[in-house]
């Protein structure tokens, strides 16, 4: 694996991400924002934030095998997120989730989380970008 996640014992530990992404490897992708749209450009879980993280997650996993890699190769993640509060964490966290089942798999990469007024498209409520290190 080229990327190697872990938690310092002198920095808090999140359930969700771990705080530090050491790459090894030596071909980086990066990947575009992705937003709850399927392969015929029509969004996704229309008003529904959990909905539509999961496709984010799942548009990263296509583009990921594109370049011939996982979310295991993942180094870091941001996460733009329209009106945040902190209120929507359960659904974002919900989202988060059923992307990993159908994936099969944690992913934990060290991650962003920011508030933005807006998105391109009134209907996206969610984009999220991802840079990866493949060996």
């Amino acid at each position: 694996m080229a990327i190697t996640l872990v938690n310092p014992s002198e920095l808090p530990t999140i359930e969700v991400y771990r705080q530090v992404s050491i790459a090894s490897g030596s071909k980086l992708v990066f990947i575009a924002g992705q937003v709850a749209w399927d392969a015929e450009g029509i969004t996704v879980g229309e008003g529904d934030l959990a909905a539509q993280v999961e496709q984010c997650y799942l548009n990263i996993g296509i583009a990921l095998a594109e370049a011939g890699g996982s979310f295991h190769d993942v180094a870091k993640l941001t996460v733009y997120v329209v009106d945040w509060t902190p209120d929507k964490m359960p659904t974002l966290l919900e989202g988060i989730s059923r992307a990993a089942a159908k994936l099969g798999v944690t992913p934990v990469p060290p991650a962003t989380l920011l508030g933005v007024a807006a998105l391109d498209i009134p209907d996206h409520l969610v984009e999220i970008e991802a840079t990866a290190v493949l060996d």
